[in-house]
């Protein structure tokens, strides 16, 4: 059973930062592409930012040049860096593991909520 386990959501408030955290249960470096994606209550769940296996990222436009994600294959962990927050970034970020040939895994999701 592959586990995505996310971490380091919370309350902030606008321009500060946070760090997302996805522990897998997998090797992630033999995955295709590991992301984040986020969904706030009424919208359909859509991409933050993906890694592929050999460097790649893409980013929504939305977080271009606040957002970063980056893994360390030793800990099987992906993070995303997020900074200059926004009231609109709240949201529930899920971490998505995309392997080569089955289905996506998800993990439950960790909120993020940004108020002043």
């Amino acid at each position: 059973q592959v586990q995505l386990v996310e971490s380091g959501g919370g309350l902030v408030q606008p321009g500060e930062s946070l760090r997302l955290s996805c522990a897998a249960s997998i090797n992630i470096a033999t995955i295709y592409s590991m992301g984040w994606y986020r969904q706030s209550p009424g919208k359909q769940r859509g991409l933050v930012a993906t890694l592929t296996r050999g460097g790649s990222t893409n980013y929504a436009d939305s977080v271009k040049g606040r957002f970063t994600i980056s893994r360390d294959n030793s800990k099987n962990t992906v993070y995303l860096q997020m900074n200059s927050l926004k009231p609109e970034d709240t949201a529930r970020y899920y971490c998505n593991a995309k392997p080569w040939t089955s289905s996506d895994y998800w993990g439950q999701g960790t909120q993020v909520t940004v108020s002043s």
